[in-house]
């Protein structure tokens, strides 16, 4: 007996006259339909929750890395002859310049930083000082040069530079003065009290965080100096390297030329915690969402069921005419596994628009709710944010052929399997 080669034009000709049957002719349309806007529907779940994972993660690790040190060198501190201890650094240029020459290093510049109270009018807000020279002001990504922000930075020596949040609390604006207060100040025959003094806002930046916007303050490095007595000593240096992702690998290098009362502190360290959180949560929200699919996948099963009970006659006599067990098997495999790559590729059409589309549809999701979707001072940044990945496309892609494929093997193979004397015993 003559064979045909596997998936010839006739099997494929059938299964097409099998999905699209009307019902009066035994098909399964409205299964079908079913199928394919279960798995559409799952796969675009899937691509929308990886695309808004991977712009969420990218997003947070932006602004850590675009408004804050990567690594921060601090000191362990002295005791001096009289028992007190101090902390930072007096030779603070020397070192911004070792740590400055170690290969990967971009730049090392020294930091003074303080709590403060900032009034202006009837307004107050806490805010965290950052004292910092004009130039290493102008480098930072998110804050300086090419920044979301008002103003002039040329001018930073002679005022100081508030986040938006700040801004937006107390109400002031470019050139308004604001009074800023430390708690430990001035240093008297009675003791230390508050120092206060007013400063020009002369830069408004919007560095992306929430938190960073609403507390941080830069002061000149100089004067933040002397506002908090610390006249020729440095907190801390900042560092700022070329690969941030590879931070760790400079460890030993930075520690080395800190000195021996140095010690490291990286943004892996400040935001590890959260991105493992993150990792969890990516990793469990895909396990929910690749069930989603499973059970979407799931209807063609139901489909294909049906699907061979209504043609049992018609199997029967493609038996009796020569059709084998496999051409049979694969005609009901290609109208499973055609619903679930048609409906596949909507999903990916659907879930791709969504993340390119993520903003005028959030905001009119927002709009439509009323405002108030988005809270920036719980998620820490302004918008939800999407990154479509060619891994996170193609991960669900797979998953969802691999799945319809499978979920197809078995009512192909009990269709396949039919004796072809009991599909016809009563016809």
């Amino acid at each position: 007996m003559a064979t045909t080669a596997p998936f010839s034009r006739f099997e494929w000709m059938i299964a097409w006259r099998y999905l699209r049957a009307r019902r009066a002719e035994g098909g399964v349309s409205v299964m079908t339909w079913i199928s394919l806007a279960g798995i559409t529907l799952a796969v675009f779940a899937l691509i929308a929750t990886l695309s808004v994972r991977a712009g969420f993660r990218a997003e947070f690790v932006d602004t850590i890395l675009g408004a804050n040190a990567h690594v921060t060198v601090y000191s362990a501190g002295r005791v001096t002859e009289n028992g007190q201890l101090i902390r930072g650094f007096d030779d603070y240029d020397a070192l911004a310049a070792r740590l400055a020459e170690v290969p990967g290093v971009t730049r090392a510049a020294p930091l003074i930083k303080g709590q403060v109270m900032v009034t202006a009018g009837e307004g107050t807000t806490g805010a965290e000082v950052f004292g910092i020279r004009p130039a290493d002001l102008e480098a930072i990504p998110r804050v300086g040069i090419g920044a979301n922000a008002e103003g002039d930075i040329a001018r930073f020596a002679e005022g100081i530079a508030i986040g938006s949040g700040i801004a937006r609390e107390l109400g002031v604006g470019l050139g308004d003065r604001v009074r800023v207060i430390a708690p430990s100040g001035v240093k008297t025959a009675f003791g230390t009290s508050p120092r206060v003094n007013a400063y020009e806002v002369v830069y408004i930046f919007t560095a992306g965080r929430y938190d960073i916007d609403r507390t941080r303050l830069y002061m000149p490095f100089d004067e933040a100096q002397a506002y908090f007595n610390k006249e020729g000593r440095a907190d801390e240096i900042e560092v700022m390297v070329a690969e941030p992702e590879r931070v760790d690998d400079l460890s030993g290098a930075l520690l080395a030329a800190s000195g021996p009362d140095g010690m490291l502190w990286t943004w892996r360290d400040s935001a590890g915690a959260f991105l493992r959180a993150l990792d969890v949560e990516d990793n469990i929200m895909f396990v929910i969402l690749s069930i989603l699919v499973l059970i979407a996948s799931m209807n063609i099963i139901s489909g294909l069921i049906m699907l061979v009970k209504n043609k049992g006659r018609d199997i029967g006599i493609l038996r009796t005419m020569g059709l084998t067990e496999g051409a049979v098997l694969r005609v009901f495999f290609l109208c499973g596994a055609s619903t679930g790559l048609v409906g596949t590729a909507l999903g990916v059409v659907l879930g791709c628009l969504f993340a390119i589309y993520i903003d005028p549809i959030f905001s009119f999701v927002n709009y439509m709710a009323g405002g108030g979707v988005w809270d920036p001072s719980i998620r820490g940044i302004y918008a939800l944010p999407a990154k479509l990945q060619l891994g996170d496309v193609l991960s669900a892609v797979g998953l969802s052929l691999f799945l319809s494929f499978v979920v197809t093997l078995f009512p192909a193979r009990r269709a396949a399997r039919m004796n072809p004397v009991e599909a016809l015993r009563y016809e």
